[in-house]
């Protein structure tokens, strides 16, 4: 590869990142895949035909985002019955592509809350849509093509699986797919022996693997000689305690991805995550509750809605992923381009406490600053189904094995601080150390009593 020190993997696009000039391409590339779902959509057909879209006559995004409504996961359900619950058919149904015919790749979500959500790809969308977002990705994280990538993420049907190994081979690094499902022992065995100096997993498996080095391999994560480490899938890897955590177990630079195309930076404060796919990809932010759009600007909180406007057989027009972002539309003191963002919850995990929105981030980001005198790891007991809970909150903790005379004063501690950050006063109910279940996947948060009555 040649000039491997350029700031950007695609010198021709990123740097016209959130201006205006990236503002006339995607306005120029939604028009037409209004015009390819409208032409190739049952759905798009008959939506747009209701909503009075058409691609020749729209003035701006503002007023599609104004007609057309949002799409969640309701929706996509409501299109998978009508399709007799044919997944292949109902991606035919909203995506212009032929899903028995066309795909080359499909990927989905874990399911948990119906219907897996899927990830179809072409050819085209995984070499040139999602593997060009991934190189961005890598090349901002200073991975290069001598570089050996582990691959942590859950491998089997995630989309942060097989599908990001495009991301590594697109810029010539090697790849070594070990995936979430070998667990912990091969991870480490694998990492000991095939030297890799990248490793991309999620925060919780990145923090247990700490954890587990000296027992399963005699050593320490840190000499282990990675010196890149991508975390997504779940927050932590933005929060301070838990990059200071990470950075000085591995020795390595942590690296924050995922929600909409994006990567946080090399700034030595967390800035967000950069949004580097402007160019396939439309975010916007509506009111949580009202669903009605907000002013996309510097601080503006909001629930994110995706458009796709390039490719083939990814999907979405004004869809909701279910995070709840703070922009940043103003310049990084980074110094690289486009606009940054922050996951400050998800709605299917906000809680209300006497009226107070706490989001399990906020709970984590708190209890991550008791560490090393706590594990980290926690769990919100849930008497009954989310979002109202009825005072107090429960958080069950997990101490270290040095604080099992000081617990009462350490409640004291940790409550006072989470009335002060988050508004609400907990009750902490403590478990000894390794009591809870750690996770190669996402880590658990919640435990629900209420599904057991």
């Amino acid at each position: 590869m040649k000039n491997e020190s350029r700031p950007y993997w695609n010198m021709e696009i990123e740097p016209k990142l959130n201006t205006p000039e990236m503002e006339d391409i995607q306005w120029r590339k939604l028009k037409k895949r209004i015009k390819r779902l409208r032409e190739h959509t049952p759905y798009y057909h008959d939506l747009f035909k209701s909503c009075g879209v058409h691609e020749d006559k729209l003035k701006s995004f503002e007023e599609f985002r104004r007609a057309v409504p949002p799409f969640f996961k309701d929706d996509w359900r409501a299109v998978v019955e009508k399709c007799g619950g044919n997944l292949l058919d109902a991606i035919s149904h909203v995506a212009p592509v032929n899903a028995y015919k066309d795909l080359y790749l499909m990927s989905a979500t874990t399911g948990t809350t119906g219907e897996p959500q899927p990830y179809p790809m072409t050819e085209n969308d995984v070499w040139n849509v999602y593997g060009e977002v991934l190189a961005r990705y890598n090349w901002r994280c200073g991975v290069r093509g001598d570089d050996r990538a582990l691959l942590a993420f859950g491998m089997s049907m995630f989309i942060a699986g097989v599908p990001t190994i495009v991301g590594y081979w697109k810029i010539g690094a090697q790849v070594i797919p070990v995936g979430a499902e070998g667990g912990i022992e091969k991870i480490l065995k694998t990492a000991k022996y095939f030297k890799p100096t990248v490793l991309a997993g999620t925060p919780s498996l990145v923090s247990y693997l700490i954890e587990k080095a000296p027992e399963v391999i005699q050593m320490n994560v840190g000499e282990l000689g990675i010196r890149v480490i991508q975390c997504g899938g779940e927050p932590g890897a933005g929060l301070p305690e838990v990059r200071q955590k990470i950075e000085s177990a591995y020795g390595a630079r942590l690296y924050d991805m995922g929600g909409a195309f994006g990567v946080s930076c090399n700034h030595k404060e967390y800035q967000g995550i950069h949004q580097v796919g402007d160019d396939f990809m439309i975010v916007e932010l509506v009111d949580p509750g009202t669903k009605d759009p907000l002013p996309f600007e510097d601080g503006q909180k909001g629930e994110a809605l995706f458009t796709i406007i390039d490719g083939d057989a990814l999907m979405g027009v004004r869809m909701s992923p279910g995070d709840i972002y703070e922009v940043r539309t103003s310049p990084c003191p980074c110094g690289q381009s486009g606009w940054r963002y922050k996951i400050i919850g998800r709605t299917d995990d906000m809680l209300k406490v006497k009226g107070v929105m706490v989001y399990p981030v906020m709970i984590r980001s708190v209890l991550e600053s008791f560490t090393p005198r706590i594990t980290g790891q926690f769990r919100i007991v849930l008497d009954e189904p989310p979002p109202k809970v009825t005072p107090p909150l429960k958080i069950k903790v997990e101490y270290a094995a040095n604080q099992s005379d000081r617990l009462d004063a350490l409640a004291e501690e940790i409550a006072s601080a989470m009335s002060s950050k988050v508004k609400v006063r907990p009750q902490i109910i403590w478990v000894e150390p390794q009591g809870l279940e750690r996770s190669t996947y996402k880590g658990k948060v919640f435990e629900k009593t209420y599904e057991g009555k």
